[in-house]
């Protein structure tokens, strides 16, 4: 019995668990990847929400959050993620293929949803790395292009080759079924790099300090004003603290879903 089949007999449905099988796996570069899976017709999600996902492990599942990159509409669900050559599980992770089996969670959750806002004009998605996943399910969602003007990406990464999705969101998702129209108008993308040539570079906050994250085409202030703007932050721990200390300084209420407020965190990655 070969290690893929072997693999997969371990795997069973539980209360808490399915069992999906992998339909496409993308690597963008040497610690990055993303992969689409199967969605179960009783899956039910909200577009910026995390779920389990997970491989057998010692005696049980071996299971991580991960932030569904998919909007809530779509047959498959999709995920990014880094490759951590010793990580218990993504160093299994990075090697799956299509037709392999994955446990996925059966109850996701999350505040990085638009539920957890109050309403505004323009919606800042502020992210690095693998913090782009949530962002990736909210601008593909009609739903959001209706709450808000403005729909901004920032996607701060070490090295060009981190840009995933950079083809799709720099169209303003051209081709999307559900919102090309809408994000044609709406959709801005701000991909930055921090230590390779391009045609942005630097952090987010030195960009709020320069005032070009708020440049051409965005209209509006430029700076962050509490009474027209709601932001989402995802990704390191040092930039979401950083900024949460800078919005709070400047008015901005932190939200939930059940108290909407004028920025959200995913507290269940940050800690």
């Amino acid at each position: 019995m070969s290690d893929r089949i072997a693999e997969a007999a371990k795997l069973a449905p539980s209360a808490s668990l399915t069992v999906e099988e992998v339909r496409s796996v993308r690597h963008w570069n040497e610690h990055l990847f993303s992969f689409t899976i199967t969605r179960p017709p009783s899956f039910r999600f909200r577009s910026g929400e995390f779920v389990m996902i997970g491989l057998p492990g010692e005696g049980r599942p071996l299971l991580r959050a991960y932030s569904i990159a998919s909007p809530a509409y779509a047959d498959e669900l999709e995920f990014l993620s880094i490759k951590v050559p010793d990580g218990p599980l993504t160093s299994r992770l990075q090697k799956i293929q299509p037709g392999d089996p994955v446990y996925l969670g059966r109850k996701p959750t999350g505040t990085l949803v638009a539920d957890a806002l109050t309403p505004g004009r323009r919606l800042f998605m502020l992210s690095t790395g693998t913090g782009l996943a949530p962002f990736l399910s909210l601008a593909r969602d009609p739903d959001i292009y209706d709450r808000f003007n403005q729909i901004v990406i920032v996607h701060c990464v070490r090295q060009v080759s981190d840009l995933a999705f950079r083809e799709e969101l720099e169209s303003q998702l051209a081709g999307d079924p559900l919102v090309q129209d809408q994000a044609l108008l709406q959709f801005h993308y701000l991909p930055t790099v921090t230590r390779q040539p391009f045609r942005t570079t630097g952090r987010i906050d030195a960009l709020i300090e320069d005032g070009s994250l708020f440049g051409h085409p965005l209209t509006g202030p430029t700076a962050f004003d509490p009474a027209t703007d709601r932001v989402m932050m995802c990704g390191s721990m040092a930039m979401i603290r950083d900024l949460q200390a800078r919005f709070e300084e400047l008015g901005f209420q932190e939200g939930s879903n059940a108290a909407p407020g004028d920025f959200v965190i995913e507290r269940a990655f940050v800690g």
